[in-house]
């Protein structure tokens, strides 16, 4: 019987685990103003007839707050690297100089800065929605189980402070994302 809860209780915590990791995959890609390699993370080269992640075909980097460089390992890739930025419609104009590519990254208006806040309160709220179906289905996984009513009790009690300690980590990095967004 024990087992079973905390087979409940350990899948619980995974699910809310990879919620988190989620949430901190996806404020990775919303961009604040200052240059970052992740910022490009979603962007994929056609290299020798298979998408492939930028990261795995040059090294990218930064030279200033404003500045993100791609250095193809080999030249051939660079317009591909350059079509392919454009055509992630980051917003980027990327140029090359011959030996690389190279990014310089806009400062954000107070507009786009209230949209990217938004943006990222919206991921902020699935993440949240994300942890109280995991609680439902963790509830229901529970039901199943032939145990007394107390202790049935007792692992919802445990179940709910689970969710609400994620909870308040959504909600940290949720402050931590829209401070970094706000800041000029």
């Amino acid at each position: 019987m024990n087992e079973d809860i905390e087979f409940i209780l350990d899948s619980l915590k995974e699910n809310l685990n990879k919620a988190i990791s989620h949430l901190e995959h996806e404020f990775k890609s919303i961009r604040a103003g200052k240059a970052n390699p992740s910022m490009l993370s979603s962007v994929t080269v056609d290299y020798y007839g298979s998408q492939t992640p930028l990261s795995q075909v040059a090294n990218v980097g930064t030279i200033d707050a404003h500045t993100i460089t791609i250095q193809p390992w080999e030249k051939s890739l660079i317009n591909e690297i350059e079509s392919a930025i454009r055509n992630a419609d980051l917003g980027f104009n990327p140029t090359n100089n011959g030996e690389s590519v190279i990014i310089n990254v806009p400062v954000l208006t107070e507009e786009r800065r209230a949209e990217l806040a938004k943006f990222a309160s919206n991921e902020a709220e699935n993440a949240k929605i994300s942890l109280r179906n995991d609680r439902r289905e963790a509830l229901h996984e529970l039901k199943k189980l032939d145990i007394s009513e107390d202790l049935a009790k007792n692992i919802e009690i445990d179940i709910q402070n689970l969710i609400d300690k994620f909870g308040k980590t959504v909600e940290e990095h949720y402050s931590v994302k829209e401070k970094e967004i706000m800041t000029v």
